[in-house]
């Protein structure tokens, strides 16, 4: 399939799109605009009203509110009474240690912090109240959920203004997490998971205890996912200078088995505590994020 046009919206989810497109409001703005353009069903509707119970008909009432249902049942006509679906209250939690560096020119870091920042401008749009917490060894910055109009500004500042840190295990600060996200609703984790298991699952059943749901977005690059690599190549730590030589070719086979099974575990830890789990690839458009949001708003919305 040809790529889209520069100027076409649906080219907007494209990283290679938004990578020449510094300011990250503008490009949260332009991938909600080319998601919704995009043909995928607009956030803005289907989900601002839910059904809340019968009354008995008055003259005057609208004939398109009958339960006709209820009518054939009883031979009353009642009206269908609908109320006004609760705001969704949520808080983007964006991973910014080393290893989210990794990239060149896209980081991983660009593509979690431009999906948190656009999910963040769709949630604002519907007069929901959204929130950030950016992490690495430790909690860097907690700001608490408001629909306040400035907080989308402050939350971009934020995203724009982090560089990813020194260190990659991240395994002790994600005990910590649920305990600076005090309002229940929707926690959207965008991290490449790159920690001791025991400690993300731990993290993740204690969200789902606090009753937040959860959406495990898992952060990679296309490197990491394919192993590209050809001719003899430098690796580089990323915790210290070692340096190894290797040739890839050599390596491929066992590395993504490896890689594989950690998927795995991941996704199994999401699947055991109840999280949604979708993959964030780097070289892939990032209407992801806003799919799996729009998935789960539809799950969690009763429809009559």
């Amino acid at each position: 399939m040809p790529a889209a046009p520069a100027n076409h919206p649906e080219s907007y989810l494209d990283p290679r799109t938004l990578e020449k497109i510094k300011r990250l409001d503008l490009r949260a703005r332009l991938v909600v605009e080319g998601f919704i353009t995009g043909g995928h069903r607009s956030p803005y509707n289907g989900f601002a009203i839910e059904f809340a119970g019968h009354r008995e008909y008055s003259p005057g009432d609208e004939l398109k509110h009958i339960d006709w249902k209820v009518w054939s049942k009883t031979d009353r006509l009642y009206i269908k009474e609908y109320e006004e679906e609760t705001n969704l209250t949520s808080t983007m939690v964006v991973d910014c240690s080393k290893s989210m560096a990794y990239g060149k020119g896209w980081r991983k870091f660009d593509h979690a912090a431009t999906a948190a920042a656009s999910l963040a401008h769709l949630l604002q749009g519907q007069q929901d109240p959204v929130g950030l917490v950016t992490f690495n060894t430790k909690v860097e910055k907690i700001m608490p959920p408001s629909s306040r109009t400035l907080q989308l500004k402050a939350m971009v500042h934020e995203l724009g203004e982090t560089e990813p840190g020194s260190e990659t295990d991240v395994s002790s600060v994600f005990a910590e997490l649920p305990q600076h996200i005090k309002r229940r609703g929707l926690v959207a984790i965008f991290s490449d998971f790159f920690a001791d298991r025991a400690a993300i699952a731990e993290a993740l059943k204690q969200f789902r205890l606090r009753r937040h749901e959860v959406i495990v977005f898992h952060v990679l690059h296309n490197d990491e996912v394919t192993f590209p690599f050809d001719d003899n190549t430098r690796f580089l730590g990323l915790e210290s200078d070692d340096q190894v030589h290797a040739d890839p070719r050599a390596l491929r086979k066992s590395y993504l088995k490896i890689f594989n099974e950690y998927q795995d575990e991941v996704k199994k830890i999401c699947a055991t505590v109840g999280a949604d789990y979708a993959v964030l690839n780097t070289s892939e458009p990032l209407d992801a994020a806003l799919s799996r949001y729009l998935a789960f708003r539809k799950k969690h919305t009763r429809r009559v």
